[in-house]
């Protein structure tokens, strides 16, 4: 006989709350790339140090 649970696991909650703080830091790590990222290169170019993009 299977329960139905009308609430979620606590490892469920977890998993979903480090899922969105993954996708929250991924979004803003992109936002400032988007940004500042051909300020960045050119930077990095003008020292040497683009050869790793």
């Amino acid at each position: 006989m299977m329960q139905d649970h009308a609430y979620a696991s606590p490892r469920t909650i977890l998993v979903l709350a480090a899922a969105a703080m993954a996708a929250a830091l991924i979004g803003l790590g992109l936002a400032g790339w988007l940004d500042s990222g051909a300020r960045m290169f050119m930077t990095l170019a003008e020292a040497g140090l683009a050869w790793c993009f």
